[in-house]
């Protein structure tokens, strides 16, 4: 959790910029990556991401912190932005690009070999991510690539967090069988 979370909403809902632009820094990568990995290319996925933090900012002053972290929150607004965008045109969910993907988790250091290794893992683990259901998707995302707490995951989704691990469960089932397939 960011240091003085509370405090940055706080200021952030008295309208100033600067609070809400550290909760924007702070949570950008994980909110990208999860868009990134529920549409295929990078602008749609930056642009969506864009779009839900302005959607952030406009509604600011609704977040309130009863049990539903800030980071819930905004994850539950880009789950219903990627559903709005999908419903609203003809897109249709693609096949995630691996290098955006990888670049969003990339660290310098790495070999050059492992960086491949990566990236062909990453492949195979997004087409078969991609063949799941919505809800299942989303739940791999948040759990196992943001690390989020199955709390977390079940108010970004609206589901008890009893419905998320076996969401989780099915999902992982489910992908076993897809990557045994590969």
């Amino acid at each position: 959790m960011l240091e003085d979370e509370k405090q940055l909403i706080e200021r952030a809902k008295g309208g100033e910029g600067q609070a809400f632009g550290l909760l924007y820094d702070h949570y950008l990568p994980r909110i990208y990556r999860f868009v990134l990995l529920k549409v295929s290319h990078r602008e749609e996925a930056e642009d969506l991401t864009h779009l839900a933090f302005l959607k952030a900012w406009e509604n600011i002053e609704k977040y309130s912190d009863l049990g539903f972290p800030f980071g819930s929150w905004l994850y539950h607004i880009s789950r219903n932005i990627i559903i709005d965008h999908y419903r609203s045109s003809s897109h249709s969910a693609g096949e995630t690009n691996i290098d955006d993907l990888a670049e969003s988790l990339q660290d310098e250091q790495e070999p050059l070999e492992t960086k491949i290794d990566r990236k062909l893992a990453l492949s195979e683990i997004a087409k078969a991510i991609a063949q799941l259901k919505d809800v299942e998707q989303d739940v791999i995302i948040m759990r196992f690539v943001d690390d989020l707490p199955h709390e977390e995951v079940a108010k970004a989704i609206g589901k008890t967090e009893g419905a998320v691990k076996l969401i989780q469960h099915r999902a992982v089932k489910n992908l076993k069988k897809i990557l045994e397939n590969v």
